[in-house]
């Protein structure tokens, strides 16, 4: 209880530092920025903490933390000069019922669900023992980079910025990390429900907000047009939608599932028992099987909830299924793993308001990235932003960060912010979209370039396992499987698009629109099928790709990726659709007056700037674009198109060699965009559709919600045991000392001692989602090696590890001392862990270790210096 009073506090302290900053830099925002403050001022300490640590300025110690947040206060306070502070104080007078609706968000999603972790807190399976090694590993490096728990003598190589604040609120607060794993957990949910909250309510507010009309005053109910200022009222309650779409709303699995289990839609056959072929037709695993005669509509198997994530299905062209996964983000938070990819999303929201505040013209400004006292050629025009210089060093360090913390985000969140600018571009000077292109190219290669040299330390020791492209010929997504994923999203969107092509005139548009879409397609289905083709040529690349598609004709390869695309057609009819609304709306909103200075706006020279520019933070573009929520809107629904899109022809090789991780990445970033847009069309629609068309709305939304949450409800109870957990407690350990109190005592003892490199256990199977590493993982003392599978993965291969799973087996099963001393001294090991494990997996008769473990040769050599039961810690005193 003290850790989250703390950890709550704590956060608070960092927004309300924040807020001087998101006021001055996010002016076109009616919410000024205060529900994402947290996560701003979260992220603002963590990279001037992490950066300086880096650079050796900075211990990783408390010291360290607080000199770090006195800049973020030195920031605040220079942010908040001058007048600022009235501004601010009067602003939270004018808005106190937003305040204490965001205020009572924040703390009523952590409160909940640091209760949901408390009842079922162990960091047991799936990948949870590696997030807890992450966050163990930060908080015991003396220095940084961090030290990698599970390969001795090298530093993290993973995106691990997420676990250095996670690691810095449990230094901070003298929270252990077992503690933070759970805190975090519950503390990235407020944040996203805040975040989720800041985009849906500022895209409201924005909507009916007259042109000129000062932003801050005015927040109201959705609108399809204006309606007079003593009619409108602040969208406080409408952005609820916002969490609830993007935490809560989950896809139909759930109510597929209680469905199957009732027998719905099953006949019962006396010769073959269950028949169904609509399930058979559905074909998601476990539902496409009979129902095992309960006929029950609550779902109480174990685990049966993991099926949501694994929806869509893929087989290779052997007819074998590849698994794919498609999480979502409550599915994310039920498992409980904090991963990269869930750390990130408080941030992703920020991200998308500094591109919300851009589209509304909040980042009023111009700089260049040519020396000032040098003419700039009008060859170099593209080095010229029309963008505030501070709005843009934000954009590097939040967008920089999104790479550090999940770096598939990166790309996209780019995009979106080069997107934003571009529209603003268009909307501000009157030209026509296809004259803002380069706008749009030059910010975001702008962008990436200093995005990735504010935080280039971090690439300087990453590497990845990703191999480049392979095009997806034969795995097109079925529509079946499109529809039960994002239903609850898609729908509304839809229903919108429609209804804001309702008007005259939109015909032209839509022609338009489905002549870029499908060119868009085509050229997208080419390229896959050239890029196959010059893959399956290549001898050890076309082996491997030929190899994973289970093949080994070319021909019957082509004919097979044809065929598929025909029959499997649901998916990309669907998208097609989609992208063709989505264009045509979007070209319903570029001017149709293309202005004159088309062709001067890129090249004003910097000795040309108005005089706006000298201001020391950005301002307001006056009149601000009336449409910019609907754009913004509708730029959010294009990314997520796009990103549902891209898999279909194209995935990332990995060591899995199909695209279950493209999909995963690139479905969980899609929910979220879309999310946040079906939370604010639903908003407008209820709003405003009225008699027949209202009903009939109203009706589906309902339904569709209810569907979408039956997943949440009985998940929640099976996951957590009805809430009826062994203990309470946020604890992650806690659960050793229940199973095995003598290797919990150890660990506890390892955790106080003098720092050093330990050796313990790996199995020939690399130990990975299993409680091998476990010291390594309590303590954040480094092993020579943890789970080897792992490992793989983020150092591209096994080439880096070398021979170190059979020189730990070696150190434990042979009897030649000189052999031991030299394995320990290669690799520097401080501490020998011989327990429970070590003796399983060294046993006399396996593979490699006929002898069994030799322990007598430690217990003569080095110093046992703690031993409990059947556990013993070896010292060797010089490493």
């Amino acid at each position: 209880m003290l850790s989250f009073v703390l950890w709550y506090l704590l956060t608070s302290l960092l927004g309300w530092l924040a807020f001087p900053l998101a006021y001055r830099l996010l002016p076109a925002l009616p919410e000024r920025g205060y529900a994402v403050s947290r996560a701003l001022g979260l992220l603002l300490w963590g990279f001037m903490f992490w950066l300086l640590a880096w650079l050796g300025l900075l211990g990783n110690n408390a010291g360290g933390l607080l000199l770090a947040l006195a800049l973020l206060a030195g920031l605040s306070w220079l942010a908040a000069r001058k007048n600022t502070w009235q501004e601010i104080v009067a602003w939270l007078r004018r808005e106190g019922a937003l305040v204490l609706t965001i205020e009572a968000l924040f703390l009523i999603a952590f409160a909940v669900w640091a209760v949901v972790r408390a009842a079922n807190p162990e960091a047991v399976g799936t990948e949870k023992p590696m997030e807890l090694a992450f966050i163990n590993a930060i908080l015991a490096s003396p220095t940084f980079p961090p030290q990698d728990p599970w390969l001795a003598g090298y530093s993290i190589s993973y995106y691990y910025f997420g676990y250095v604040l996670t690691a810095m609120l449990a230094k901070f607060t003298a929270t252990s990390g077992g503690v933070a794993f759970n805190l975090m957990l519950a503390l990235v949910f407020a944040l996203s429900a805040t975040g989720a909250y800041s985009v849906v309510y500022n895209l409201l507010a924005l909507y009916r907000q007259k042109p000129g009309e000062a932003p801050e005053p005015i927040a109201e109910e959705p609108s399809l047009s204006p309606s007079p200022a003593s009619e409108r009222r602040k969208p406080i309650a409408s952005a609820l939608l916002g969490p609830l779409f993007i935490l809560l709303v989950s896809n139909l699995e759930g109510f597929l599932h209680s469905l199957h289990l009732r027998g719905l839609g099953w006949t019962l056959d006396p010769q073959n028992g269950f028949t169904s072929a609509f399930w058979r037709w559905l074909d998601i695993k476990d539902l496409n099987m009979p129902p095992d005669g309960r006929f029950t509509w609550i779902p109480d198997r174990f685990w049966w909830w993991w099926r949501a994530s694994r929806v869509l299905q893929d087989y290779d062209l052997a007819g074998n299924p590849k698994e794919i996964i498609n999480e979502f983000p409550f599915f994310s938070h039920l498992l409980g793993d904090l991963h990269p990819h869930v750390l990130a999303v408080p941030f992703a929201f920020l991200a998308i308001s500094l591109a919300l505040n851009l589209a509304a013209g909040g980042a009023a400004g111009q700089f260049s990235l040519w020396p000032h006292a040098w003419k700039l050629p009008k060859r170099l025009a593209f080095l010229h932003f029309h963008l505030h210089p501070l709005s843009f060093a934000l954009a590097i360090v939040v967008l920089g960060a999104t790479a550090f913390m999940n770096i598939w985000d990166f790309p996209f969140y780019v995009a979106l912010f080069a997107a934003a600018y571009a529209w603003q571009r268009s909307a501000s000077e009157q030209r026509p979209l296809k004259q803002v292109l380069p706008d749009f190219f030059s910010l975001a290669i702008a962008l990436g370039i200093c995005g990735i040299l504010a935080y280039l330390p971090f690439y300087i020791s990453f590497s990845s396992q990703a191999g480049g492209i392979l095009p997806n010929l034969i795995y097109p997504t079925r529509g079946a499987h499109l529809w039960v994923m994002f239903a609850p999203l898609l729908a509304p969107i839809l229903a919108y698009l429609l209804y804001s092509l309702r008007k005259p005139g939109s015909k032209a548009s839509l022609v338009n629109g489905f002549m870029l879409a499908a060119w868009a397609l085509v050229l997208l289905w080419a390229g896959a099928l050239f890029l196959g083709f010059a893959i399956s040529i290549i001898p050890q690349l076309g082996e491997f790709y030929m190899g994973v598609l289970g093949t080994n004709n070319i021909e019957s390869l082509f004919q097979a990726a044809l065929q598929r695309r025909l029959v499997s057609n649901g998916g990309w009819i669907t998208m097609l659709i989609t992208l063709t609304l989505t264009l045509a709306a979007l070209l319903r909103q570029q001017p149709s007056d293309p202005s004159s200075n088309a062709d001067t706006a890129l090249s004003t020279p910097e000795d040309e700037l108005p005089a706006d520019n000298a201001q020391q933070f950005p301002g307001i573009v006056e009149p601000a674009p009336a449409s910019a929520s609907h754009a913004f809107a509708l730029l959010l629904i294009l990314l997520g198109a796009l990103l549902v899109i891209g898999p279909e022809f194209f995935y990332l090789r990995d060591q899995f060699g199909w695209r279950m991780n493209t999909i995963f990445k690139f479905y969980y970033q899609a929910w979220l965009v879309w999310g946040l847009a079906a939370a604010f069309v639903s908003a407008i629609l209820l709003q405003r559709l009225r008699r027949l068309s209202g009903a009939i709305f109203q009706v589906a939304w309902i339904a569709l919600l209810v569907m979408s949450l039956v997943y949440p409800v009985f998940s929640l109870w099976n996951k957590t045991n009805g809430f009826r957990p062994t203990q309470w407690t946020l604890d992650s350990s806690a659960y050793l000392q229940l199973q095995n109190p003598d290797e919990f005592a150890a660990i506890e003892w390892l955790r106080r001692a003098p720092a050093g490199y330990l050796a313990e256990a790996v199995p020939d199977s690399g130990g990975s989602y299993t409680q091998f590493a476990r010291f390594s993982t309590h303590t954040g003392k480094p092993a020579v090696l943890g789970w080897y599978g792992h490992e793989s993965q983020w150092r591209g291969g096994g080439e880096l590890l070398g021979p170190r799973q059979s020189d730990l087996q070696r150190l434990y099963c042979t009897r030649d001392w000189q052999e031991t001393l030299e394995i320990l001294e290669r690799y520097q090991v401080r501490y020998v862990i011989v327990g429970g494990l070590e003796r399983s997996v060294y046993r006399a008769g396996t593979a490699n270790c006929s002898s069994g473990l030799q322990e007598n040769k430690f217990s003569s050599r080095l110093a046992a210096v703690y031993k409990i039961g059947q556990l013993t810690i070896y010292e060797n005193p010089i490493p």
